[in-house]
């Protein structure tokens, strides 16, 4: 379950403070312009200040000032041009069109401008509810204007006064989930887990933790830290350090398993990561509560229990001699992990002294903000997906406006053209998702809504229901949409109650207009579709190509070329990302129709072995950091420039060989345009896995001097 879906963490989790924030903004700005207007002249300003508000989201301040400026001018235009043309029936259908095409293209700019997208729709069909003469139009895009500018100013302000505030919740939330990374760790000690299946977790939560590490970079670590930012600066870079080292903590699971399976050895490995994943989770909790956090787990217990167990194991034969070092490195990288938790502990209480980042060039790990046109016209052909996702998006908005029209009652048009802005997404596995989110989040909504118009008469009381729902809807918006359905259903339909008391019928065609919504966006989902499997030759090569790269980087640093960890660093975000770029998509295909997945076995092994290189590399680095005083140099060195040559050459053949005839499945060979992907997928599958076996002289390596090299354990205070 989501951190923030839990009661003792979300009221201090940034998804509640932006709920807070927006609905204190939204409801305060319409109560302020009702208080010295009338009603309608409130629900214009009402209407530009939430539209404004769905790019409320976190972000570093100049990023957010461009994102919320971008939003008031563009929904204020939109507005404008919808209201303008609202008394000619044909005109006003050209402009729908124009405007779902023209904002769905922004989602050519990724993940930031999909709000952008929806929030230009959004308005476009609020707008086209009611026909406006020219002055009305001008007059309504004036107060829809101030109210967007106006929530802009107070959104920035608040923003700004609790910046720091902002950077502990999201940072705090990269700590849940490298918690939740280290639990999954944990569960691969536990017989009943399925090895390949833990590993599968592993990598889909790996890809989590780094998009939650990146917004942390972006909010951290840009611009000069206060004084009382520093020691959010110290938690950060001692984030990073303990995930490399939970990354190290990568073993040969498969051997501990059969070899210690029935002794007490497995068990107390893994409730030792266990507790240390809950010790981490103590850290962020204390960090979203604003507080320094102190050291509560024990460990002394199983670390005595696991000295005394390795103490009673027999003496190793040549069958068992390795499967005892993998062991007894396995515990003292554990030993290492416990240790820096509390060094972890100790950082969010630490104050002054000099801050890690200085002197340091940090622009390659920040998000870049880059909108240019040159982009969006790139993407104006046929064979884009963004192309399109934008006529489908258009295409199934107009029939949505055109449907309502011949419903039996007067509809809410925009309701229906809403639902499929919300379902329609530009991958399948999203509009899948979103479309039972929408029907079952709706239904509650509008029961909810019926027994509370049904027992509560009371306008302040209901206003006050209201006002809850406005702050549920962006609480949830990213983390259970279902829960966000619900609000946005209360919310239209407690609005309608408050302001036409005698309006009958509203939850029932709320209702109807949601089905009808439903059924358009499903069908439209199946046209010019954009499949998952069309994009997998790409992204197979990006991940290929970063590998290179890394592999290079990781060679100087550990033999010694590199002046520093900089560039390794680099290339190692490189890689990460385009591996969670593969990840995220096979995990979207196999939500598509079985016809439409390919060889999604061949491809988890593929993002699975390239997890596995970069836990082993992670895993060579401290032992190289730890035993460098006694290293064995000329037979380490040699090692790795063995391995490292081996992988270069096998990496850079697999471009080139061409595949043999009898390893396709018969699925992957139906694929046309799927032998050049098969070719590299197959080499780099075998080099992968190849890697564990290349860095296995490294760590026998080190494992036959560990007895020797005098290297004192750390206690755990």
């Amino acid at each position: 379950m989501h951190y923030a879906l839990a009661p003792r963490t979300l009221f201090f989790s940034h998804y509640f403070y932006t709920g807070l924030r927006i609905a204190t903004g939204v409801v305060g700005l319409t109560f302020l312009t009702y208080a010295v207007a009338d009603l309608p002249t409130a629900m214009a300003v009402a209407m530009g200040a939430l539209c404004t508000s769905l790019m409320d989201l976190p972000s570093p301040l100049r990023h957010k000032f461009n994102e919320m400026l971008a939003g008031v001018l563009t929904c204020s235009v939109v507005a404008l041009l919808v209201s303008l043309s609202s008394p000619v029936p044909w005109l006003l259908r050209t402009v729908i069109v124009l405007v779902s095409f023209l904002a769905s293209m922004m989602t050519v700019y990724g993940r930031k401008a999909m709000p952008l997208q929806f929030v230009a729709l959004f308005v476009m069909m609020l707008s086209s509810d009611a026909a406006a003469t020219p002055v009305q139009a001008l007059h309504h895009g004036a107060l829809f204007f101030a109210g967007g500018a106006g929530y802009m100013a107070y959104a920035m302000i608040v923003v700004w006064r609790l910046r720091r505030r902002l950077k502990q919740q999201v940072l705090a939330e990269a700590l849940y989930e490298l918690a939740a990374y280290t639990g999954i760790k944990a569960g691969c000690y536990d017989m009943a887990n399925p090895l390949p299946a833990q590993m599968e977790k592993l990598v889909r939560q790996q890809s989590t933790l780094a998009e939650r590490q990146q917004a942390s970079r972006d909010l951290v670590l840009r611009g000069k830290p206060r004084e009382d930012e520093a020691v959010l600066v110290r938690v950060h870079y001692a984030m990073f350090d303990l995930y490399e080292l939970v990354l190290s903590t990568h073993t040969d699971y498969a051997l501990l398993r059969q070899h210690f399976a029935a002794g007490p050895v497995l068990p107390l490995l893994g409730a030792l990561i266990g507790k240390a994943a809950r010790d981490i989770e103590s850290v962020a909790y204390a960090m979203t509560r604003n507080r320094p956090s102190r050291a509560a787990i024990d460990y002394r217990d199983e670390l005595a229990a696991l000295d005394a167990a390795l103490r009673a194991l027999p003496p190793a034969d040549s069958a068992e001699v390795n499967a005892q070092a993998v062991l007894r490195a396995t515990s003292n990288k554990i030993r290492d992990m416990i240790a820096m938790i509390a060094g972890l502990h100790a950082a969010s209480a630490t104050t002054g002294g000099t801050l890690p980042t200085a002197g340091s060039d940090l622009t390659p790990f920040l998000t870049q903000q880059r909108y240019n046109l040159g982009t969006l016209v790139a993407n104006l052909r046929w064979t884009s997906p963004t192309f399109r996702f934008s006529l489908r998006v258009a295409m199934a908005i107009s029939v949505g406006l055109l449907s309502s029209e011949w419903l039996p009652y007067q509809s809410h048009g925009y309701w229906t053209a809403l639902t499929i802005a919300v379902i329609l997404k530009p991958t399948f596995s999203m509009t899948r998702q979103r479309r039972a989110d929408r029907l079952i989040g709706t239904l509650i909504g509008c029961v909810l809504t019926a027994v509370i118009l049904r027992f509560v008469h009371s306008p302040a009381a209901l206003i006050g229901f209201l006002f809850v729902a406005t702050a549920a809807g962006p609480t949830f918006l990213s983390i259970k949409y279902r829960y966000t359905a619900i609000a946005a259903s209360v919310q239209a339909l407690l609005l309608i109650g408050l302001t036409v008391p005698h309006f009958a019928g509203a939850i029932e065609q709320r209702l109807l207009d949601t089905l009808l919504g439903t059924l358009i966006a499903s069908f439209f989902s199946y046209v010019l579709p954009n499949w998952e499997h069309q994009h997998l030759p790409e992204l197979v090569d990006a991940v290929t190509d970063a590998n290179r790269g890394y592999i290079d980087a990781a060679a100087d640093l550990l033999l010694g070329r590199a002046v520093d960890d900089a560039r390794y660093r680099i290339q190692r975000k490189r890689f990460m990302d385009a591996l969670a770029n593969l990840s995220a998509a096979l995990g979207r295909m196999l939500d598509e129709p079985q016809s439409q997945q390919r060889a999604p076995a061949e491809l988890n092994r593929f993002t699975v072995q390239n997890y596995l290189l970069m836990s082993h590399m992670a895993a060579l680095r401290l032992l190289l950091q730890r035993y460098a005083d006694n290293l064995p140099r000329a037979e380490v060195e040699a090692t790795l420039e063995h391995a490292f040559a081996r992988l270069r050459s096998t990496l850079g053949a697999a471009a080139q060989a061409e595949p043999a005839a009898h390893d396709g499945t018969v699925r992957i060979a139906a694929w046309p345009g799927w032998a050049p992907l098969q070719r590299r997928l197959r080499l780099l599958q075998q080099d992968a896995a190849q890697v564990a076996l290349c860095h296995g002289p490294i760590d026998a390596a080190l494992g036959r001097n560990a007895g020797q090299l005098a290297v004192p354990r750390r206690r755990h205070p």
